[in-house]
């Protein structure tokens, strides 16, 4: 196939944009947590290094389908990416904003919960979990299985549904912060979001670290609607005096 040079630059273009925008992003956040709360990191070097090298990993899975649709959007028509924001009224650009984050979500909680079936978590998500507690850095640290999982989502929605390319930038950029400071132990939003009303459907670190305390509940990625559907939430009730502590740069811990 004469395009398949073509097709390995684009991953390896992606695989390299991918890898440098977690080290960008999850570096910038542990230099923070280094600034907001000295000592947060302390003892856990050896674990840090662990999940660099998982997440770097997984850069590379996620680089090879992302590098194949971009090389289909700009070459063979493949995707639904449009840069025209006058192809589709105005009011589809949040709408598909909220689309693409929801689903994201809808896809995330269900094969996170898969993952902590006892046969898939050793297999797979048993990796992510080593990270006890999770650091700036583990927001990409998968095994390569769970990665794959990840890494067809977002090729697969613009493959079916139509999105402008400024509003695919701003679905990365809500999947990068959001997976990064949701894993970094502190939480940076203040009291009134987290235990607000809006932070009753939205995932923070206060609502994603007791995942990573009780290796159960509160398995989605963005919204906690999944989680109060299928009653997997671990919310205030269930959380103690802590939870929510964490809103203004403390530890979240009960």
């Amino acid at each position: 196939m004469e395009f398949a040079p073509a097709i390995l630059l684009s991953a390896l273009a992606m695989t390299l944009i991918v890898g440098g925008r977690y080290l960008l992003s999850s570096g910038f956040f542990a230099w923070l947590t280094k600034r907001v709360r000295p000592g947060q990191y302390d003892q856990l070097e050896p674990q840090m290094k662990r999940e660099i090298r998982w997440s770097l990993l997984s850069a590379a899975i996620y680089g090879i389908p992302a590098g194949i649709v971009a090389w289909g959007w700009q070459n063979a028509g493949w995707t639904k990416i449009y840069t025209d924001p006058n192809l589709y009224p105005l009011w589809y650009l949040p709408l598909s904003l909220f689309l693409y984050l929801f689903l994201h979500d809808s896809w995330f909680y269900w094969t996170h919960r898969l993952f902590h079936r006892p046969q898939w978590f050793r297999i797979a998500h048993a990796v992510h979990h080593e990270s006890r507690p999770p650091t700036a850095w583990a927001a990409m640290s998968f095994h390569p299985v769970e990665a794959i999982s990840g890494a067809v989502v977002i090729p697969a929605l613009v493959i079916a549904i139509p999105i402008h390319v400024g509003v695919l930038g701003l679905v990365l950029l809500v999947m990068t912060l959001m997976g990064v400071s949701n894993h970094m132990g502190w939480e940076m939003f203040p009291r009134w979001l987290v235990q607000g009303r809006l932070g009753r459907w939205l995932i923070t670190a206060t609502h994603h670290e007791k995942h990573h305390e009780s290796y159960r509940g509160n398995y989605g990625l963005y919204f906690r609607f999944w989680d109060r559907l299928c009653g997997t939430d671990i919310g205030l009730a269930d959380l103690g005096r802590g939870f929510g502590a964490a809103a203004g740069g403390k530890r979240v811990r009960e």
